[in-house]
């Protein structure tokens, strides 16, 4: 595996001034994508528990693990591309989106639920369950979403300053194993210690994390082949040397 994913050469941008000249192609698709992923991993698997097959380990059951895992990895893989081709910046732009998106989407839930249903229309409990989603699963969820995401893109964006641009893989691996980590030990604890006994809470806080990890090291060829193509279609390579690390912004 290559250290560079790029066919031919591209601008190499380390000053602020520079690349907010520069009109990106992708970067709006890019950040649809993101947001799309990111509702379906909370509107969708969040909160279901999941068993294909059972491992016992001095009793924890390691094979239970969140539905959520389908998804959440790919808003991961896809913060690594955003940061590492339209740098940090930008990427923690798209976080901010998706942090609004989450707030609106749990708010229509709860507006959505509390409508009253119309007579002989029997689905209200079924769709309560489905999503009446709990004010303690959105905070969990928006607050994880936010730190690890943040923690994701500065951790990426700061070791491709350090290496030159090297081994995007390491960044890959390396921001997920610190991004993911944030966001696990907030949101299994605050979404379900005590609705949960604290033994599932960490099964599946462990199993859940320990497979987001390993998806994303399965990706690392996927992630070349996108990085590479965008950064080729965009015609940059973005290095963060100037940029503000502050996360309550929304500038790029």
């Amino acid at each position: 595996m290559t250290d560079h994913p790029i066919a031919r050469p591209v601008e190499r941008i380390e000053k602020a001034d520079a690349l907010s000249n520069h009109r990106f192609k992708y970067y709006d698709f890019a950040m649809a994508a993101f947001v799309a992923i990111l509702i379906c991993s909370n509107l969708i698997g969040a909160a279901k528990l999941v068993q294909f097959f059972e491992i016992d380990i001095g009793g924890w059951q390691a094979g239970v693990f969140g539905a959520g895992i389908l998804f959440f990895p790919l808003s991961y893989v896809l913060g690594d591309v955003l940061t590492e081709v339209y740098g940090y910046a930008r990427a923690r732009r798209v976080v901010w989106a998706g942090f609004g998106a989450v707030l609106f989407m749990a708010f229509m839930s709860w507006v959505v639920v509390a409508m009253p249903p119309a007579p002989g229309w029997n689905g209200q409990a079924a769709y309560r369950e489905v999503f009446g989603l709990t004010p303690r699963i959105v905070l969990a969820s928006v607050a994880a979403f936010w730190a690890g995401e943040l923690s994701n893109a500065f951790v990426m964006a700061r070791m491709k300053v350090w290496s030159g641009g090297k081994h995007l893989y390491q960044r890959t691996i390396g921001s997920t194993v610190v991004g993911q980590g944030v966001d696990s030990l907030i949101f299994y604890p605050v979404a379900f210690l005590g609705v949960w006994s604290p033994d599932q809470v960490i099964t599946v806080m462990v199993t859940n994390y320990s497979l987001k990890v390993l998806w994303e090291a399965m990706l690392t060829p996927v992630t070349y082949k996108v990085v590479g193509a965008l950064k080729r279609a965009e015609g940059v390579d973005v290095y963060d040397r100037e940029t503000e690390f502050t996360p309550f912004s929304i500038r790029s």
